[in-house]
């Protein structure tokens, strides 16, 4: 009987061994998205993730077939692209025939790997194509039929409609003018908000696509919407500045319905429309959303309701020129975070905690009398005090107020605007009639699968990365921004281009800032400055710092090298070339010393407000740093895109520019004009000096580091480059032991100050308790959280490798640090002698996902990888020694075939294929 079972266990394992080391497609992407509606790229890009259960496993070819129908692969094939010998899985182009508006289309593929073994058929997937020709909408602008008060209540807008036949499918393309929320037989269409999102509205307006099929119905039905201000004609900036891309909301619906007959019909917004206005008092981004329950309209969205009161809608003529398909990830809701606890201030103030410091708003049950009213303020912090402090707010209310009609439970959130806060105070006559079960805060941001997972086994470090990702979160609302809660929330882009790269880490930002990056390239003026904020709403002259200008070269280069998206260099190139030949156009014998410029903004002192006084680090100077890293990511992306010509001429100029350098802010010894880190850093790190005086100059940045006492000095400019600077030259060490300073300025000085977010400032909160000046102090400010960037490529080790045709992590380079010594006796002390002693990452790619974690043993290192299928790497050990390197416990030599050895007088190179490894080292 014994052996009758293991021939049957013998036989089960067999017969599944093929199944287990076979290569496997498991994930399908088109345009980089799960089954995506509405795009408008007619050669859509398709992505699939392999898997296997053997290691050093890749593709060798693929097949791709594309069909209308979901079952129709046998019959009903659009292209089949043939068997394709390439190692290719990423953003393969679709080349079957052009597609039509609101189509369909069902795709599959299957590959073969380096034996010629093919896999099994992927699940089928698909996209659905948006409104492809200006031609194709027959509906119309429309909006409110009633003159507006000052207040500017939302509008109500509805219509009803008669359906006789069975549906098969049917799916409706709305836009706006102001934010919109749709609605169509008493539900909300879709779960997206702050809708149609927020794009350089006059060039690129983008509608958005939903699938409708189930929620119509045979009979009669009932479409609506609401409309708000939105970043359409809310104020934005400073003063009132408002109406910026028009006054007048506006509504474009279009409903296609493909009936089981085979025949379709559109419906669409039309002068049969009505208008009332609605519930919603006033609503403004930056002061917030009142709404008088009774005021309520009643079941206006759902059919049969009695509108004869309301008024008819006013037909407009805006064209459909700048109407453009949504290509990045909408906004939606998140997590949803209960309160901690109720508050009374010494002032008296009725305070509730959600422990948070966040981004969204707080939904609100209650019961109560008609009339009786229910006002919200929301602040991040309390003041040394323990009261609400809003000063640092400015301008900006951050009130949500509501008024009750008395008709039993009553559910209140906010709709056309957000909030940032940690804290809310309860005020209004259901004051002291509410308790903690009435509130819950809802998170909202853009709807970005989360890609990076970091921890350690120092608690300070986590909570450092927990506030990178909240504050990258709370800023990314479509576009991303420096702050989400004072009168502010632009896209800044010094800001954004810092961050870039720790921002692609944590979460997959590709369509995320492909989109604005084509908003930079729209914005963009004539003589190729770019402007401080994107969508620009500060005017013509706010434009060409830099540092804030370079995100036209600096994010497009970083998105091919983390995505391997090439398109995205084709796309902005003109735009990068136009940058870089405007700083040319403003420079004397290739020196950029004119101009406005931030500079190293927000260095650690705190009287540095852009004035001048103190800036320690020389503007033009860092000018001229970024004038030669955009040419050289010019030259970089001619090279990729096979500009020949054009790397030719900027190359000479780079050299010119890099002479200029030398000659105006160096001395023949090496040192610089300015002394500070920053100089330093960006001379360094952009390769400004010549190469033998590169040693002294990084002496010279150690020395400086060690005169603050291991603080770092860095403002907005430096901060992002200096510990890689560091590391690269030798100094992790001294890297980390900046990283683990505890005391001001520092990254974990507000970790200690309990912050849950990054700080604007080093010290946004003082030693003492107090605050910094009020006019520029957000507590959810992403930017020196850059140093992400670093904790995932040094002390994880995970790099993607920057050769052509290896980015994307098509190549990894992993290169851990295991020793972190500290180098101060202070933080030493801050850290209780504690070491490092693990550090666990990992970072979901186009190919799979990728893992490096290290943890101390005893007096060996354990280290586990993990290599997705159809990649390589390559693992940088600090140790020359190979015995005292093992695999799985055996000599790395003996251990598998596969993995091939390289040492040097540095380290020990080891390249291997997919899988996963346990390494481990002895001390």
């Amino acid at each position: 009987m014994k052996q009758k079972n293991l021939i049957s266990i013998f036989v089960i394992a067999l017969f599944c061994l093929p199944t287990f080391s076979q290569i496997n497609v498991d994930q399908l992407l088109a345009e980089n998205r799960v089954n995506p509606l509405g795009i408008d790229n007619l050669r859509p890009k398709l992505t699939w993730v392999l898997s296997s259960g053997e290691k050093s496993k890749t593709q060798s070819a693929y097949q791709i077939q594309v069909s209308n129908d979901r079952t129709g692969f046998n019959n009903d094939l659009i292209w089949d692209s043939d068997k394709v010998t390439s190692n290719q899985s990423v953003r393969i182009m679709y080349q079957g025939p052009e597609m039509k508006s609101l189509k369909k289309y069902y795709w599959r593929v299957r590959v073969w790997d380096e034996k010629g073994k093919v896999s099994k058929w992927s699940n089928v997937a698909f996209w659905q194509m948006g409104i492809l020709n200006k031609t194709d909408w027959k509906s119309q602008w429309i909006s409110a039929g009633y003159l507006e008060d000052s207040l500017r209540p939302s509008p109500a807008l509805r219509s009803e409609f008669k359906i006789q036949k069975k549906i098969e499918n049917a799916y409706v393309v709305i836009t706006s003018h102001g934010m919109y929320q749709a609605f169509l037989n008493g539900e909300k269409i879709g779960n997206d908000y702050l809708t149609p999102g927020w794009t350089s509205y006059n060039k690129r307006l983008q509608y958005q696509v939903y699938d409708i099929s189930n929620m119509l119905k045979q009979g009669r039905n009932a479409i609506g919407a609401l409309l708000g201000s939105g970043w359409y004609r809310s104020a934005l900036g400073w003063g009132d500045n408002e109406n910026l891309y028009g006054s007048e909301l506006a509504l474009l619906m279009q409903i296609q319905i493909e009936y089981s007959d085979g025949t379709q019909e559109i419906i669409g917004t039309d002068k049969n429309w009505k208008s009332a206005k609605s519930a919603i008092q006033s609503s403004e981004i930056y002061n917030g959303e009142t709404i008088d329950a009774r005021k309520t309209l009643g079941e206006w969205i759902e059919t049969g309701y009695k509108d004869r009161s309301w008024l008819p809608v006013k037909v407009q003529n805006y064209g459909y020129e700048n109407l453009i398909a949504t290509y990045n990830e909408p906004v939606r809701k998140h997590e949803i975070i209960k309160p901690l606890n109720i508050i009374i201030t010494p002032e008296g103030d009725k305070i509730i905690d959600f422990g948070q410091n966040l981004v969204g708003f707080v939904e609100v049950e209650v019961q109560g009398k008609k009339g009786d009213s229910l006002i919200i303020d929301h602040a991040e912090v309390l003041d040394k005090e323990g009261n609400f402090y809003t000063e640092n707010l400015r301008a900006a209310k951050q009130e949500n107020n509501y008024v009750l009609n008395g008709e039993g439970k009553e559910h209140f959130q906010p709709h056309f605007t957000w909030q940032g806060f940690r804290y809310i105070r309860i005020k209004g006559n259901m004051k002291d009639k509410i308790s903690l079960n009435n509130f819950k805060a809802v998170v909202l941001y853009s709807d970005m699968r989360k890609t990076g997972s970091f921890t350690t086994s120092n608690k300070l470090l986590n909570q450092l990365q927990h506030n990178i990702q909240w504050g990258q979160k709370g800023n990314f609302l479509d576009v991303p921004t420096d702050c989400p809660q004072r009168d502010e929330r632009l896209g800044w882009t010094g800001d954004a281009q810092v961050f870039f790269k720790t921002a692609g880490y944590n979460m997959h930002v590709d369509n995320f800032f492909s989109k604005w990056m084509k908003d930079v390239a729209a914005d963009q003026k004539k003589d190729g400055s770019v402007p401080f904020v994107i969508p620009n709403v500060l005017g013509e002259n706010s434009a060409g710092s830099a540092g804030w200008a370079d995100v036209a070269t600096i994010i497009p280069w970083d998105i091919y090298l983390i995505y391997g998206n090439k398109d995205v260099l084709k796309t902005q190139y003109s735009s990068m070339r136009s940058w870089v030949d405007y700083m040319s156009s403003k420079s004397t014998n290739y020196l950029w010393n004119t101009g406005f410029h931030f500079g190293d903004w927000l260095f650690y002192r705190p009287d540095d407000d852009n004035d001048g006084r103190a800036a320690i680090t020389d503007k033009y100077l860092i000018a001229q740093c970024f004038y030669a890293h955009s040419v050289q990511l010019l030259i970089n992306a001619a090279k990729v895109l096979e500009n020949n010509k054009d790397v030719e001429k900027y190359t000479a100029l780079l050299q010119h520019i890099k002479n200029a350098f030398v000659s105006e802010y160096m001395t023949p010894n090496g040192r610089l004009v300015s002394s500070s880190q920053t100089a330093y850093v960006l001379a360094l790190h952009f390769g400004m000096m010549p190469e033998n005086l590169r040693a002294q100059a990084v002496e010279r940045l150690v020395e400086n580091i060690k005169s603050y006492n291991y603080h770092l000095t860095t403002g907005f400019l430096g901060t992002p480059y200096l510990c890689l600077v560091l590391s690269r030259y030798g100094y992790h060490d001294l890297a980390y032991t900046l990283l683990m300073q505890q005391t001001y300025p520092s990254w974990l000085y507000p970790v200690t100050a309990g912050a849950t977010t990054i700080w604007e400032r080093w010290d946004g909160r003082k030693p003492d308790g107090s605050f910094q000046t009020p006019g520029m102090n957000s507590f959810n400010h992403y930017a020196y959280g850059a140093i992400g960037d670093w904790m995932y490529r040094e002390l994880a080790g995970i790099n993607n490798s920057e050769k052509m045709g290896e980015t994307g992590y098509k190549k990894i380079v992993l290169t851990p640090h295991f020793e972190s010594k500290y180098v101060s006796e202070e933080v030493k002390k801050q850290n209780n002698g504690e070491q490092l002693n693990e550090v666990n990452a990992s970072l979901e790619t186009y190919y799979g996902n990728i893992r490096s974690h290290w943890k101390r043993d005893g007096n060996r290192v354990i280290y586990r990888v993990e290599i997705p299928v159809n990649t390589s790497a390559e693992i940088h050990f600090p140790e020359t020694q190979v015995n005292k390197i093992k695999e799985n416990n055996n000599e790395i030599a003996t251990s598998d075939k596969n993995i091939k050895i390289e040492t040097n007088s540095e380290e020990t190179i080891l390249y291997i294929g997919s899988g996963g490894y346990n390494f481990s080292i002895d001390d």
